[in-house]
């Protein structure tokens, strides 16, 4: 029988609406895992624990928060043949692909761990001498992360962990067709310690979620990565709600390939730019500029 996955809220599994399949794209007929979608009301939910728990992680020392994620990495560095596997069931990719994707988690879990032993502002020359100026970097608030399906656990960390490591909670919508593997790394990061309400993953659709993710008035900022119509959807709905917006959509990545170049080396690296991951990413190379000789 296949796993169920839910919604984290507030260190809690949640029940969604309904259960659909998340199916081997290798093997349609093969269900991963079965999912239990959230709604709106789950979403919700799932704002408000993040909201709650602020106060809290904000006042936690930056040094324990990098601890958690650090753990975090040594976690997923010990469970990165299991992920891997999944991660290309569900999704695709090699086996090679999905280990060293999950490996390059682990990676950026740990850049995050050690920039929250550096220091978190600046001084600065005053005119007075009865006046100290310095400048203090803050947490936001409540991070909403939108992530997609191409890198699904390399992505979401990208995101989450300064978030979390900068002392701001989460709320964490991952790719529809990716649930097991946002389940893996969220499981790294609460056995490591996390407590409860500071990440809540909601797992649903995105016309039902994002639409509370950028409208929410718990939600301080949103980062999102797909496609330009959901960006430029969500760019709209959420700074007329005056939220801050990071945004990572499609683009024209061009090779530029000069006179006086290597073609064989040339050729490759375009190829490889072109079609790594079946061409599945925002940075694919889509155009190739050649100068005349």
């Amino acid at each position: 029988m296949a796993t169920e996955l839910r919604s984290y809220i507030d260190g809690n599994w949640h029940d969604g609406a309904r259960l659909v399949d998340d199916i081997n794209p290798a093997n349609p007929s093969e269900a991963v895992a079965q999912v239990s979608m959230g709604n709106t009301s789950v979403a919700v939910a799932a704002v408000e624990a993040a909201s709650a728990a602020f106060a809290g992680w904000r006042r936690t020392p930056a040094p324990a928060r990098g601890e958690i994620l650090r753990k975090a990495a040594d976690l997923l560095e010990q469970r990165a043949s299991t992920v891997g596997r999944d991660l290309t069931r569900e999704e695709g990719k090699t086996l090679v692909e999905g280990i060293g994707e999950t490996k390059r988690a682990v990676a950026i879990l740990r850049y995050y761990a050690g920039l929250t032993l550096e220091a978190d502002g600046q001084t600065y020359p005053s005119l007075s001498p009865k006046t100290f100026l310095f400048a203090r970097r803050e947490p936001i608030g409540v991070v909403a992360a939108i992530t997609p399906w191409n890198f699904p656990i390399a992505i979401p960390a990208w995101k989450i962990a300064p978030a979390l490591a900068y002392g701001n909670t989460v709320v964490w919508k991952p790719a529809e067709l990716v649930p097991l593997t946002a389940t893996h790394l969220l499981e790294a990061l609460v056995d490591a310690g996390l407590p409860k309400g500071v990440l809540n993953m909601v797992l649903g659709r995105g016309s039902e979620v994002g639409e509370v993710l950028a409208t929410h008035q718990a939600i301080d900022a949103i980062t999102f990565t797909g496609s330009n119509p959901v960006g430029r959807s969500i760019q709209r709905k959420a700074t007329e709600h005056g939220k801050k917006v990071q945004l990572e959509m499609g683009g024209k990545n061009p090779s530029v390939v000069l006179a006086d170049a290597n073609l064989d080396h040339a050729a490759e690296q375009v190829a490889r730019g072109a079609f790594l991951s079946a061409g599945q990413k925002c940075t694919a190379t889509s155009r190739v500029i050649v100068e005349e000789p």
